[in-house]
């Protein structure tokens, strides 16, 4: 295996909406800077956005201010938020919506050339090509872009990130990349869970099923400090397909109905995005499911429209009501909840970081989806999170020393760590064996799909003990192809993540977010001892969790 040592000022750890963003603002900021993305895949249709998408959901239309887009998010997440990173990127989001029109996004306009607005915080694009426009966008700023690279370690010296381990996609090549600021932006973790659909089509998820939460167990194992994991999210989506629900109830203004043809949700205590799921999924619970969004009535040009604007996120839907022949403006759309993730864009689950995005260990940065505390930041949040950790980081990089040699030992230790499984004689598991178990064990004792979300002290627990067994199958996992290698290396970071979530879903003893976060051994609220973060870090020793406390800040 080819070794290649690399040096750069900025090296930015995934691809995505705000891996692009980075590095599109730091060459905006100082052109002579080395900016260096490093991206698993294919900038060009990486990440969340790979598939694109059909409005922008975090813009401030007339009368929406920074402080009730602060006051929105918390109304959503009960109170529980990081205000200051809330406020910092409200106070940026409609600039990110006119970055991405300069760069050559379709905007839907009126006749007076105005956004149209889908909601209170929400306007229409034509956005099926979101992703190669900003990726086109990165290449042109002059950054170094390395594609089908996977970031496997941080490089950590005297407590502080200087730069990455990473291997190409075929093995033939081991970088060592040091850098004088790292910025992860490698979004949230999938298949953590069990997911809704089997075999073949087990990747027809929510969530980009290539996000698996690798810089999230890199920070981890570097003791970066983590929080709110317990506040999983789960997503309300259409049955099978799993395509976006607030496409439908908000391009046709319909509610929910179940198999009596009643209009739950006026039974439920709010309409906010989680009690959308959670009714749901009580309906079915007592016997009043399936449940829908009751679209019959459309009219022809509603459902025309509805069309469009699915071609540029989740064409499968069309596809599915064309082969089963259905028409929506005569029968409603069954809806349902996707498996848990690990998310910080929709969630708040992600690194612990300061209002200028720097995570509790130096020289390394967040944004986007890996980040933790602020939810509902959707596509135009990440963006403003890459700008404001790009900032901080040239700040820091212009006042902080050069870094030492990477000792060639902890390189070989690194490479040795990775390809484990093609030196193993004794393969008796796959990664894709291992990453079937973790998922079970996740589904059955920690709150998935089959236990309708739920969660309780002795199900945890023994999650727990299953996990540890589970690490000892890891060393018996064999590979003989580089997609091996890779799988195996991304379960090994899922498992880390799982056992960090179970001890995050231990801790809290209440219920603050049903569904997401729903202990049934403690099924109120109870703001007055619980009204507070769980965070959590790593500790390499005894290779263990330790939770830790963090209070809440008021800002506005």
């Amino acid at each position: 295996m080819e070794i290649i040592k690399l040096s750069t000022d900025i090296l930015i750890i995934g691809g995505g909406t705000a891996g692009c963003q980075a590095a599109i603002h730091a060459k905006e900021l100082n052109s002579d800077l080395d900016v260096t993305v490093l991206e698993k895949a294919g900038i060009k249709r990486s990440g969340c956005l790979a598939a694109g998408v059909n409005a922008i959901n975090a813009y401030l239309t007339e009368g929406e201010t920074p402080e009730s887009y602060v006051d929105f998010v918390k109304k959503e997440s009960h109170g529980l938020i990081r205000e200051d990173l809330t406020l910092s990127i409200g106070q940026r989001l409609n600039l990110m919506s006119e970055k991405l029109e300069s760069y050559g996004l379709v905007f839907l306009k009126d006749k007076k050339g105005n956004y149209v607005a889908r909601g209170k915080r929400s306007v229409k694009i034509n956005g099926e090509n979101i992703k190669p426009i900003m990726a086109e966008k990165t290449q042109d700023s002059g950054a170094r872009i390395l594609n089908k690279i996977i970031a496997t370690n941080y490089i950590v010296e005297d407590g502080r990130v200087s730069g990455a381990y990473a291997i190409s996609l075929d093995l033939e090549k081991f970088y060592v990349i040091k850098a004088k600021a790292v910025i992860c932006t490698t979004g949230g973790a999938a298949g953590i869970y069990k997911p809704n659909n089997p075999v073949e089509a087990r990747h027809k998820m929510w969530y980009s099923p290539f996000n698996t939460g690798d810089g999230l167990a890199m920070g981890i194992r570097a003791g970066a400090e983590m929080t709110s994991f317990e506040m999983r999210f789960i997503a309300l989506r259409t049955k099978d397909t799993i395509s976006p629900t607030g496409t439908i109830a908000q391009g046709l203004k319909v509610g929910q109905i179940n198999a009596k043809n009643e209009k739950y949700m006026v039974n439920y205590e709010n309409k906010s995005t989680p009690m959308r799921l959670y009714a749901t999924i009580v309906e079915n619970l007592e016997g009043r499911g399936p449940c829908y969004l009751d679209t019959r009535g459309a009219t022809e040009d509603q459902v025309e429209e509805l069309k469009k604007a699915y071609l540029n996120m989740s064409p499968s839907i069309i596809l599915k009501w064309n082969d089963e022949k259905i028409d929506i403006s005569k029968e409603p759309v069954e809806i349902c909840g996707s498996e848990p993730y690990i998310v910080g864009g929709h969630g708040q689950a992600g690194y612990w970081i300061d209002n200028s995005r720097k995570t509790t260990v130096d020289g390394l940065y967040a944004a986007g989806d890996v980040c933790g505390g602020s939810p509902k930041k959707y596509v135009t949040g990440c963006m403003a999170e890459a700008e404001i950790a790009v900032e901080a980081a040239i700040e820091y990089i212009n006042s902080s020393e050069n870094h030492k040699a990477v000792d060639e030992k902890t390189v070989a230790e690194e490479i040795n760590r990775i390809t484990a499984p093609l030196q193993n004689s004794d393969k008796l598991f796959s990664p894709q064996e291992i990453e079937e178990k973790l998922q079970k064990i996740m589904d059955e004792y920690a709150g998935g799909i089959s236990q309708a979300y739920r969660v309780n002290e002795e199900k945890l627990l023994k999650a727990k003990r299953l996990l540890t067994y589970l690490d000892k199958d890891l060393c018996k996992v064999g590979a003989s192809t580089p997609l091996e290698v890779l799988k195996y290396n991304e379960v090994i970071n899922r498992i880390l993540i799982a056992k960090a979530l179970i001890e995050h879903l231990l801790y809290r003893k209440e219920t603050r977010w049903k569904c997401y976060q729903e202990r049934v051994d403690y099924p109120f609220l109870d703001n007055k001892n619980w009204f507070k973060f769980v965070n959590s870090v790593y500790e390499k020793d005894s290779d263990s969790i330790k939770i830790i406390e963090r209070e809440v800040k008021k800002v506005i």
